[in-house]
């Protein structure tokens, strides 16, 4: 497979494309005034303890407070272990907290008192004794190695760092990165990160609440820390100034990855290269076309996001069971492609078109986990429903690429529909009668839009009149050309 990474820098933001066989697969957009927040440690402070919804709201020096739930405070030294948030944090406490997901719409951010610093091939838990295995390194061999090396070097730590009695209390999690590596490359990375670890501390203890602590890599690094992987061919980056900051990064923490940087100097926009800009608006549409004639429908809401699967145009070659078949095969995959590319989390709710052949259902299942397996967001699938509905979940930390584009139409405001002309003539209708009834008046102006206009002086002329004739007034129609669709007003004259 051939797999590269593009990254595009400008003064007001980032991005990061994931092509993968010439087709864009991930879509990562920072921008200045907005960064991300996931990941940054906070010295921060309790505001509110909510014993009914065992959680608590967090100062943390943004603009919303943020929220932690009693199931992410770890207990400290001489506190039991507890579900109830009211033995483990007050109001006026200061806490320590990383945030897990930015804020989202009305939501602050998701909080958690369990620190966590990751490098190149390793998380770095300074509040824990563990020493974890991704679930993605499968071989027991490798897994044990892995295991074996850290725990070995974690009980005898660098005597370069002197003070060892620093890091007494220290555990790592094994990123999945890291199957392969030697043992050199994991002992720098856990020197790094105790390094960096001591930074925080002397920060943590001079700081006041609230105040950030650390804030983790701007996009362009995080992406070579996180997303790049030895099977990547080419890391283009259009920036001259940030691509100098990616080769000093990596021959820090991976000098491996150093040949697959490559400044792309061309005056074509690097995103130009793979139509990435025409991907990324297809995006933000809910319907997405399939080869075969079918096509997915994505409706992305704050509660959940549903995907309804349809056959289109495609009518097979043999017989409906085959088109059906065919047709969910095919979603399966896009269905993958477009969870990572929309960047969609939370429930997901899968609409395949109903098969009734047990070994379908298996193959377009198997599908679906292969094209799940390639994201490196963590996904749960569950079981077919009753109702013939495949749930499932995939982690949300960051804004979708809708929200973080796009906002709620200001003439539907959300909803994604408007009300017809008609409907719209048959409310004013009510509204001008019920001033009838209310108010003594000469006549009556309708303020509205050209299709309300229209429809009253064309399809709704005859009711206008009747109306006119019921309550013994005329009614004078007037454009406004700034009205949205659904506004009017009724004038009282």
């Amino acid at each position: 497979m051939n797999e590269e990474i593009l990254i595009n820098f400008s003064p007001m933001e980032t991005r990061v494309a994931v092509i993968e066989n010439g087709m864009l697969q991930e879509v990562h957009i920072e921008r200045n005034d907005h960064r991300g927040i996931v990941g940054n440690i906070y010295l921060g402070k309790v505001v509110r303890v909510l014993p009914g919804m065992q959680a608590a709201f967090i100062e943390i020096g943004l603009e919303r407070a943020g929220f932690i739930h009693v199931a992410d405070i770890e207990p400290k030294n001489g506190q039991p272990d507890s579900d109830d948030v009211a033995q483990l944090v007050r109001e006026g406490q200061t806490l320590l907290v990383q945030v897990l997901k930015d804020p989202i719409s009305t939501k602050g951010a998701r909080l958690t008192t369990q620190i966590s610093i990751p490098s190149r091939y390793l998380v770095y838990l300074p509040d824990s004794n563990h020493v974890g295995i991704s679930q993605r390194i499968e071989d027991e061999t490798e897994k044990q190695r892995l295991k074996d090396c850290l725990e070995n070097y974690l009980a005898h730590p660098n005597a370069l760092l002197k003070e060892t009695s620093e890091f007494t209390n220290e555990g790592v999690i094994v990123r999945t990165v890291a199957e392969g590596v030697n043992e050199q490359s994991l002992q720098q990375d856990v020197d790094f990160l105790r390094r960096l670890w001591r930074q925080v501390s002397q920060k943590i203890a001079t700081g006041t609440a609230p105040q950030i602590i650390y804030q983790d890599l701007p996009l362009a690094l995080r992406t070579l820390r996180d997303i790049a992987h030895p099977q990547i061919e080419k890391i283009r980056i259009d920036s001259k100034e940030t691509y100098q900051k990616a080769i000093e990064f990596v021959n820090q923490l991976v000098p491996d990855m150093a040949a697959k940087l490559e400044h792309y100097p061309g005056e074509r926009p690097i995103f130009d290269l793979y139509n990435v800009e025409d991907e990324i608006q297809k995006a933000l549409g809910c319907k997405v076309p399939l080869k075969s004639g079918g096509y997915i429908i994505i409706d992305q809401t704050e509660a959940m996001t549903t995907v309804d699967v349809n056959t289109g145009a495609y009518v097979g070659h043999r017989n409906l069971e085959e088109t059906i078949f065919k047709t969910n095969l095919e979603a399966a995959t896009a269905i993958g492609r477009q969870l990572r590319l929309r960047n969609l989390g939370g429930i997901i709710i899968l609409d395949f078109i109903d098969m009734h052949d047990p070994e379908h259902q298996r193959q377009v299942a198997r599908t679906l986990e292969r094209a799940l397996a390639k994201d490196h967001v963590k996904t749960k699938v569950l079981a077919v429903s009753e109702l013939g509905l495949i749930q499932m979940t995939r982690k949300r930390t960051r804004e979708s690429l809708e929200q973080l584009l796009c906002e709620p139409c200001s003439s539907c405001e959300g909803t994604g529909t408007n009300k017809t002309p008609e409907t719209i003539c048959y409310e004013l209708f009510r509204e001008i009668l019920r001033a009838h009834r209310a108010y003594d008046t000469n006549t009556y102006l309708v303020l509205a839009s050209q299709a309300v206009i229209d429809q009253l002086l064309d399809e709704e002329a005859h009711r206008l009149a009747e109306l006119e004739q019921f309550i013994g007034k005329a009614i004078s129609l007037r454009l406004e050309p700034m009205y949205g669709s659904e506004q009017y007003d009724v004038v009282l004259r």
